[in-house]
């Protein structure tokens, strides 16, 4: 019986994915257990610390099908951890009391972490594999609208025309950073733990170093200089660094929002029969994936709060903050997915409407480019004299709802230096994009430098 928003059957495909439920799976986390106590049963016999006859028969039982799940979860209410209640049914499994040396010297807190880091590695490559599909979307967008003019907008009043090429390649800048970020924090984080009860491995007291060197070799997991129980940097890293990818996507989906309303209508989400309309209008056509990813990241940005504040753990080992990874980690992966997938979604099959952006930018009657007439004026009557004399023109364009363009050529001061052909090229939208192209370029460019095609 589900009873939250990733794991409902009805919801949990909007706000999650299935590949990011099966990581955070009660089933998958038993097998990282399983699989780590079977490596270091092998990594142990090698060293000669337990019988070769103890690891054959722990590896054979460490099978997650002879797990009694519904006995391991009533292990774990009463115990309060289910290390070791894996380790009991195992140990039950093995003949001859051979699974004693199942879990010999570690601690539930070793296993524990070090299958959340298995975790957090599976994970993460469902996110680089969305990651690097939502920047191919981005990059074919900014390519093909590298010169599309549209307006650019501040304090959501027009400001100056950009291309919408210019727009999405700023956001794919910051989605081919979130892919350095992730390349540079996976040797910082997927580091294994195995320590024992304080973190000396005194439990151990010959072959500790080298039950971890090859426990973590064994699973792939970088070896950590020194315990990290109660020193948790290295998972909150990983929550913030979704909090950065989130918080992009956030940015993304608000701009479709505010430009698929119906006075702005520049871009549309991928229509589907049905798709965003509503009960009672059905001339509506609501911009719903991006609801689903503001309320996705949304929530991702308080989790982030929550494990910073698990970072402040006290002593060796830890009363309250530890668990409050478990609750956070999994449902910050899970609402990550699901904003990650919704974005590629909208990316992929985006409508992009280029009469209206041109029609927008019409709106004011030419004012959008004010800037540039001032500029212009600027080397004939001065940039300040010139600002002010095109400020008054303006109000007046706008009193009198008048093009722009008209007043100017009216003007005696601004016409003895401009004919009305170069002040038309001053005033169309088109003249006055900067220098957006080349910034999209440079975008594009940068994107290829990493191994990747300029447009895909």
């Amino acid at each position: 019986m589900a009873a939250t928003i990733v794991d409902s059957t009805i919801f949990g495909n909007i706000f999650s994915t299935a590949a990011m439920r099966q990581v955070w799976s009660d089933e998958n986390r038993t097998r990282k257990y399983l699989e780590i106590e079977a490596a270091l049963a092998r990594v142990q016999g090698r060293l000669g610390i337990i019988p070769q006859e103890a690891v054959d028969e722990i590896v054979r039982n460490c099978v997650l099908e002879k797990i009694d799940m519904a006995k391991l979860a009533e292990q774990t209410q009463r115990i309060g951890y289910p290390i070791l209640g894996v380790v009991s049914q195992i140990n039950a499994l093995c003949r001859d009391k051979l699974g004693e040396y199942c879990h010999w010297g570690a601690t539930t807190q070793d296993i524990t972490d070090t299958a959340t880091v298995l975790q957090i590695r599976e994970a993460l490559e469902l996110v680089d594999a969305e990651l690097a599909a939502i920047s191919a979307a981005m990059a074919g967008l900014a390519a093909r609208h590298r010169d599309t003019p549209m307006i650019g907008r501040s304090n959501l009043q027009q400001a100056v025309p950009i291309t919408f090429g210019y727009k999405v390649a700023g956001l794919l800048s910051a989605i081919e950073r979130h892919r350095e970020r992730l390349a540079q924090l996976r040797p910082r984080v997927l580091v294994g733990e195995f320590a024992g009860a304080s973190g000396t491995l005194a439990s151990l007291s010959e072959g500790g170093l080298e039950t971890q060197a090859g426990l973590m070799q064994e699973l792939g997991l970088g070896q950590p200089d020194i315990a990290w129980h109660t020193i948790r940097d290295n998972i909150a890293e990983v929550g913030c660094f979704l909090g950065l990818v989130t918080g992009t996507l956030g940015k993304f989906s608000t701009d479709v929002k505010l430009m698929m309303q119906t006075e702005v209508g520049e871009v549309y989400e991928p229509f589907a029969h049905g798709r965003g309309s509503s009960s009672t209008m059905p001339q509506k056509r609501n911009p719903i994936s991006s609801c689903y990813i503001h309320a996705c990241i949304s929530v991702v940005r308080q989790h982030v709060a929550a494990l910073l504040d698990a970072n402040v753990a006290d002593h060796e080992r830890s009363t309250g903050p530890w668990e409050i990874e478990w609750i956070v980690l999994p449902e910050m992966f899970c609402l990550a997915a699901g904003a990650l997938a919704q974005s590629r979604f909208v990316l992929e099959g985006l409508e992009v409407d280029e009469g209206r952006m041109r029609a927008n930018l019409d709106l004011t009657n030419g004012l959008v480019v004010s800037e540039a007439v001032m500029m212009g004026l600027g080397p004939y009557l001065g940039r300040e004299y010139a600002h002010d004399l095109v400020y008054d023109i303006c109000r007046v364009a706008i009193r009198d709802n008048r093009p722009l363009l008209e007043l100017l050529v009216e003007n005696k001061e601004i016409s003895q230096h401009l004919d009305r052909a170069a002040l038309a090229a001053l005033c169309d939208p088109g003249n006055y994009l900067g220098l957006s192209g080349e910034m999209v370029d440079r975008v594009l460019r940068s994107r290829a430098g990493r191994g990747h095609p300029v447009q895909e």
